[in-house]
């Protein structure tokens, strides 16, 4: 049946789909009117079918008015074959790194320009984490780190440009940044000294399928410090990465 629309024939599940559909890359966050326009809707019914999806955490809204993907949508796209995928041949060999560091660890993908967290396991260690399954800045957390120094160019020029300050510690000087990257393509390894969250260091590798050599993801850890362990860290790390890589 079709929904109370301006449109005869829509139905209301085509409208929900069309709200969805208004994102994209270039459209993360959308005000009321902007998604009404994106979605073909009228106002009235945006704003209707919005504070359902709202209710339902298929959105969110914040504080300043701005709708985003909620996480509702996020688990349920983690769900998705290629991600599913990952996490399924990962999960094992993180359950590894987290036996030899009791750290948490961070399974990561890049989206768009920023670090997409596809998995995570709590450490025992007294650490501030910020991280969930989700989405958070590429240029101040080790996995993002790794994966921004493997990005397409108009990637990091995209971070580049709007490198913001979370915490006292974190870089947002693009010439440091480079640096910085130039070390992680030539070393491997990328880390950050409480530039997510004060009080938490981390460190991060590249994931490299082996059947291509692309880099399609990070693995990382959390730890109150870099300088205890961190040999064994990076070793546990690295062959994770690889045991991952030989099976994707």
């Amino acid at each position: 049946m079709a929904g109370n629309t301006s449109i005869p024939g829509t139905t209301v599940a085509s409208r929900l789909l069309a709200m969805v559909g208004a994102f994209d890359e270039r459209h993360r966050a959308l005000t009321l009117t902007e998604l009404a326009q994106r979605a073909g809707l009228t106002l009235p019914t945006a704003s209707r079918l919005a504070g359902e999806l709202v209710a339902g955490a298929a959105l969110e809204r914040r504080a300043d008015g701005r709708f985003v993907i909620g996480r509702l949508l996020w688990e349920a796209g983690l769900q998705a074959p290629v991600e599913g995928r990952l996490k399924q041949v990962a999960e094992p060999f993180l359950s590894d790194v987290y036996a030899a560091t009791l750290a948490t660890v961070h399974l990561a993908v890049r989206d768009g320009s920023q670090v997409l967290y596809l998995a995570r396991m709590s450490g025992r260690a007294s650490v501030p984490i910020v991280s969930t399954v989700g989405r958070l800045p590429m240029h101040s957390t080790g996995v993002g780190k790794v994966l921004l120094a493997h990005a397409p160019l108009d990637v990091r020029q995209e971070v580049f440009a709007a490198l913001v300050r979370v915490t006292a510690k974190t870089i947002t000087s693009s010439v440091v940044l480079e640096a910085q990257l130039d070390r992680i393509r030539r070393d491997g390894v990328a880390g950050t000294v409480e530039e997510m969250s004060i009080g938490a260091c981390s460190m991060a590798v590249p994931v490299v399928r082996a059947s291509d050599n692309a880099v399609a993801a990070a693995i990382g850890v959390v730890v109150p410090t870099l300088n205890r362990d961190r040999r064994r860290m990076l070793g546990a790390l690295q062959v994770a990465a690889r045991g991952i890589g030989r099976l994707l």
